[in-house]
């Protein structure tokens, strides 16, 4: 066996002239019981007849039952876990002659695991401040706030505006919306509807142009400059709710606002640790890879490319864009996330084995939670559900998703945590060029 590079490796394989003809016999006498010949009764035909005639059909029978067969027996004698479709080439076959061939394949990768328990990580604990509390409790009295009408007037920065609106020209598909509110100058409201109905009063219409960004996160919008009528409707003001015990008891299966505080508190906690954790987790898995160099086989890097390509283009769908109105140079695409694909694969093979090594799995019941969530999501009964992830191989997927995900905890739980250290301040440079300036000019005072 020779290597060729990375994980693609060749091997010459020769078969036996006694193996090559017994073949060969096989198949003639395979096509002779079923050939029809001008002269002959049906199976009758002369064998050497058949041999002549069907020389190339023979051939082709031949090597398809040799080349597997020797091919695949060469392969356990080498103890090789191949990966990809084996090529062919260099087929030597000739009458009295053994046959050989030439194949090229990819295996998968052997490494050695090096150090993966105790790895130093930056990790700071996750804090929840009274101010943190606060900020959120203000967010959800936001959404509970009333907008009341107030008397007509002419609107003002801060204001929040009823308006019609439709588009005039600029848009394939005319946008139209009948009740729009947007506070003028809010960072969220596009520049052009603050200037262009700023001081607009009840009942007045106004022109203008809105031009948006190229992403814009609504396609049909994105980089286009679109002509506008806006109608104001009305002018409102925004009422909050008094933060008391009522509104905590108003949320939900809360008896107090400190009750509804500590909810909050520790929501923030939760959703926090989980970040702070995979923040940590990835910084184990670059560790891993940065410590375990190997080559990778380039078929599993392509199913990789396929697999992130097939989320992006999910995303893209599920945001209403059409990715065949984008005119993507597709190959440019895969060659720029080659890199990151590698990375994806060499850290599942390392957390694999480190599964293997810590006898690390998904239980039944993991699995089955997994299970009867997607049913809740799907709205589906659970056993139809089941029945049909373990049709596609989905079933076998999230076994493995949920072992990668213990093994991590558990490399987490080993892992040795430091507090991350303090960024340098950053050099003041005009101050740095005046000092120096001054260095260079003695008539220059000093402070």
């Amino acid at each position: 066996m020779a290597l060729i590079e990375g994980c693609k490796h060749s091997l010459e394989i020769t078969v036996p002239v006694t193996e090559v003809e017994q073949e060969v016999e096989r198949a003639s006498a395979a096509i002779q019981v079923k050939v029809r010949l001008p002269g002959f009764r049906p199976g009758k035909a002369p064998l050497a007849m058949v041999k002549t005639r069907f020389a190339n059909d023979i051939r082709q029978e031949v090597l398809e039952k040799l080349v597997p067969r020797f091919l695949n027996a060469a392969f356990e004698q080498d103890h090789l876990s191949v990966v990809s479709q084996p090529s062919i080439s260099e087929v030597h076959f000739h009458k009295d002659e053994p046959l050989r061939f030439k194949a090229e394949f990819e295996v998968a990768p052997v490494f050695e695991l090096g150090e993966y328990q105790g790895l130093t990580v930056s990790y700071a604990e996750p804090s929840a401040s009274d101010e943190d509390v606060m900020a959120k409790l203000e967010e959800i009295r936001g959404r509970k706030a009333e907008y009341v009408n107030e008397e007509p007037r002419a609107l003002a920065d801060g204001d929040y505006a009823v308006v019609s609106l439709e588009s005039i020209s600029g848009v394939d598909e005319k946008v139209q919306q009948d009740e729009l509110m947007l506070k003028l100058g809010d960072e969220a409201t596009m520049p052009a509807f603050t200037e262009n109905l700023r001081g607009a009063a009840p009942e007045e219409s106004r022109e203008f142009e809105v031009t948006y960004p190229a992403d814009y996160d609504r396609a049909t919008l994105a980089g286009r400059t679109v002509r506008f009528k806006a109608t104001v409707k009305a002018v409102r003001r925004k009422e909050l709710p008094e933060l008391n015990d009522d509104f905590a008891k108003d949320l939900g299966d809360y008896q107090s606002l400190d009750e509804l505080k500590d909810s909050i508190r520790k929501s923030i906690m939760h959703e926090r640790e989980h970040q702070a954790q995979d923040d940590t987790k990835q910084q184990i898995i670059a560790r891993l890879v940065e410590t375990h160099p190997f080559a990778v086989p380039e078929i599993f890097i392509d199913r990789q490319i396929e697999a992130n390509l097939n989320t992006q283009l999910q995303q893209l769908a599920s945001q209403g864009i059409d990715p065949r109105a984008l005119k993507l140079d597709w190959q440019k695409i895969r060659e720029s996330q080659k890199e990151r694909a590698e990375r994806d694969v060499r850290a599942s093979l390392i957390l694999d084995k480190i599964s293997d090594r810590e006898a690390v799995s998904a239980t039944q019941e993991e699995v089955d939670r997994e299970v009867q969530r997607y049913a809740r999501q799907q709205r589906e009964p659970v056993a139809a559900v089941r029945a049909k992830l373990q049709k596609d191989g989905t079933l076998s997927r999230i076994a493995g998703q949920i072992r990668t995900e213990k093994t991590l905890s558990f490399l987490f739980d080993k892992a040795r945590k430091e507090a991350p250290k303090p960024e340098e301040p950053k050099p003041d440079v005009a101050a740095a060029v005046e000092a120096e300036a001054n260095e260079g000019n003695p008539n220059e005072p000093t402070a």
